[in-house]
């Protein structure tokens, strides 16, 4: 291993090798600790730390590094305090995760960390929202960002390469290529021989590098990182390094060929960078043994401080008020009385723009949504008036656009993600349940984004753009989901969605876009998240609906005269109004539940057994629920109106009311 080719002084090649050892000692020590029961898991790096340090120490304080689980070097290259490691790893409040997430899965503002989730891929998109903060504001930083050869596979690798190329995001993109995804090795997981060749077809400048040689990782990074700041592009660097332990500790490393394991054990970063060091005289092994007293003193010093901390005790009202960030919304009402008469899709539209004048931190990306306006045409002429940084086109990249949008919130923005259709967000799935939904739970980072999902049926758009899916987020902790069925809802919640700091589903029913008009406020307003509206008071029955369903049921009163009843439009799905619906069911006795999504699994069953529960002894009947069928959305119109729940609507209520 060659390390005579640099201008590096004394001082600095001393820093390199102790800043190595620290983590590898870390490791040791965890070893230990692991065969004696004090720690349940580990995830070991040894082998690897020149990546993690030489990447670290090329990049500046206030650069964003987005590590993976074997990237203990990155914490402590980076002068994060052992105790709160220590708490961290045992689930202590010290920690960064008030015991909730467990190894690497964290972040920090304060030390401008950004942790993995196990789902490895979004960090990649994560690192490109934050670099794209970093460009519009014009500051000269880069963020770099790790990953390991197994997760290259997965889609939002392709995603983030392709998004950081097309807008030219300083990304320093880290393949840690360790040999093996677990058990599989390299062979089983691309037909290539260097994962560095995929930057050609990204347009990427790439690189391969000694992972195992910690001048080269640092000299070459320290460059390309200074060649980032000053011409903001991406860069593909492929480490070939190798892992010296399992996975994780409990699966070993029999699968190994033990020749590989010989072979690469001799290339230790660490082993081979000490014996350069003292036969340069850089280094004696009186000042390498105090060093390494000094390090281990340090981690003793800090096991005990961890293990004397209590272990970490909450309440429920703790744990639930952590999966939002704090809003105390500020409801503003219009400045004037001045309306117009304005169709839903207008609403929305003249809301967002509103909005978008109001926050200039804000951005908004979806495809087709810059020059051709979006198929909506919801943002026609946005492009004009806030330009290129703020109205973005994407690639067609659910997954890795919604990961961007994280990494703008980590890094002041607020992003506005239009999905065309909301059925296709289910390529965007992962991100939002997995990552936007649970980090402010985790590691009290909000994420400040609003996805805008047009739905729902009647406009014989068939089974791939026409579904209504708004329970695949109503059960998951950490979102809001709005779902408005006027256009003065509409263009006030929208608003109240974009203030708030929280992930906001907003779903847009397309048949109500130019099907419906009101009379709305020309000027700035916002409304409530979370109170449902009374729209018709009566005594026989509770109608509880949102979306399009609000607009069958008027319809179906309208016909059905003699039915007094209270009309609930939900508008706001989570969290959602109990009280209202409480009120009304203990007045009317009898409860209809509409919804235009599919029967099972649907909204409709959790508004029942909460009124079941809660309300059981007021109820004179059976709560009834209408659904569409239980099938995907058909094309053909008769079939399309035999499937949509406005069929039997009228019907269920004349039996409830016979009960």
């Amino acid at each position: 291993m060659d390390f005579s080719n640099h201008n590096l002084t004394p001082d600095e090649l001393k820093k390199l090798y102790v800043k190595m050892l620290k983590p590898r000692l870390i490791e040791e020590k965890m070893l230990i600790l692991l065969r004696q029961g004090k720690i349940s898991k580990w995830f070991s790096g040894i082998g690897q730390e020149a990546i993690s340090v030489g990447v670290t120490l090329s990049l500046k304080q206030d650069e964003y590094i987005l590590p993976m689980h074997r990237n203990l070097g990155v914490f402590t290259s980076k002068e994060v305090p052992l105790k709160r490691l220590f708490a961290q790893w045992q689930g202590k409040a010290s920690g960064f995760t008030k015991g909730r997430d467990r190894s690497f899965h964290f972040g920090t503002q304060e030390y401008k960390i950004i942790g993995m989730i196990s789902h490895l891929g979004p960090q990649l998109g994560v690192a490109d929202g934050i670099a794209l903060a970093h460009k519009i504001r014009k500051e000269q930083k880069v963020t770099a960002v790790f990953t390991g050869e197994g997760a290259t596979s997965e889609g939002d690798f392709h995603e983030a390469l392709n998004i950081a190329s097309v807008w030219s995001l300083p990304v320093l993109f880290c393949i840690e290529n360790n040999g093996y995804g677990l058990s599989t090795p390299v062979a089983e997981q691309y037909n290539c021989k260097d994962l560095a060749d995929r930057g050609i077809g990204y347009g990427m400048e790439s690189h391969i590098i000694d992972g195992n040689n910690i001048i080269e990782v640092y000299t070459q990074v320290s460059a390309l990182a200074e060649s980032i700041r000053k011409n903001p592009r991406p860069v593909l660097l492929e480490f070939k390094t190798f892992r010296m332990r399992g996975h994780e500790e409990a699966s070993g490393t029999k699968y190994v060929p033990k020749s590989l394991m010989d072979a690469w054990s001799k290339k230790d970063p660490i082993e081979n960078f000490k014996t350069y060091l003292l036969k340069t005289g850089v280094l004696n092994q009186q000042e390498i043994e105090h060093q390494e007293d000094l390090i281990k003193a340090e981690i003793n010093q800090h096991l005990e401080i961890a293990n004397a901390e209590a272990p970490i005790h909450s309440t429920i009202d703790t744990e639930l008020a952590d999966v939002y960030a704090s809003h105390e919304p500020n409801i503003i009402a219009p400045k004037t009385n001045i309306k117009e008469e304005m169709r839903f899709v207008d609403a929305i539209s003249l809301g967002l723009k509103q909005s978008m004048q109001k926050f200039e931190n804000s951005i908004i990306m979806g495809q087709d949504i810059a020059d051709y306006g979006g198929v909506f045409k919801i943002t026609e002429g946005f492009l004009q008036l806030f330009g290129k940084d703020r109205v973005r086109n994407t690639p067609i990249c659910e997954s890795g656009i919604v990961s961007t949008a994280m990494g703008l919130s980590i890094n002041g923005y607020k992003s506005i993600v239009e999905m065309q259709f909301a059925d296709f967000v289910s390529s965007g799935f992962n991100p939002i349940v997995n990552y936007l939904a649970k980090v402010n739970y985790r590691w009290q980072q909000n994420a400040d984004v609003v996805i805008r999902m047009p739905c729902g049926a009647g406009v014989g758009a068939g089974p791939f753009h026409s579904q209504t899916n708004e329970a695949w987020f109503t059960k998951t902790p950490g979102l809001k989901v709005i779902y408005p069925a006027f256009p003065y809802d509409a263009k006030g919640l929208l608003a109240a969605a974009i203030e708030d700091p929280n992930p906001v589903m907003f779903f847009e029913h397309k048949a109500l876009y130019r099907s419906i008009r009101q009379e709305v406020p020309t000027d700035y307003y916002s409304l409530p998240i979370g109170e449902a509206s009374v729209l018709r008071n009566g005594d026989d029955v509770s109608i509880i609906t949102f979306g399009a369903g609000v607009h069958w049921a008027i319809e179906c009163l309208d016909i059905m005269k003699n039915l007094s009843a209270d009309l609930i439009d939900l508008r706001c799905l989570q969290p959602i109004d109990w009280e209202t619906i409480f009120d009304s069911v203990k007045k009317t006795g009898k409860v209809l539940i509409l919804q235009e999504d599919t029967m099972f699994g649907g909204i409709a069953s959790d508004i029942s057994a909460t009124i079941t529960e809660k309300c059981f002894e007021s109820l004179d009947a059976p709560i009834f629920r209408v659904a569409s069928l239980d099938t995907p959305v058909p094309f053909a119109s008769d079939l399309e109106r035999n499937f949509l729940a406005k069929k039997r609507l009228e019907e269920s209520l004349e039996k409830l009311m016979a009960y």
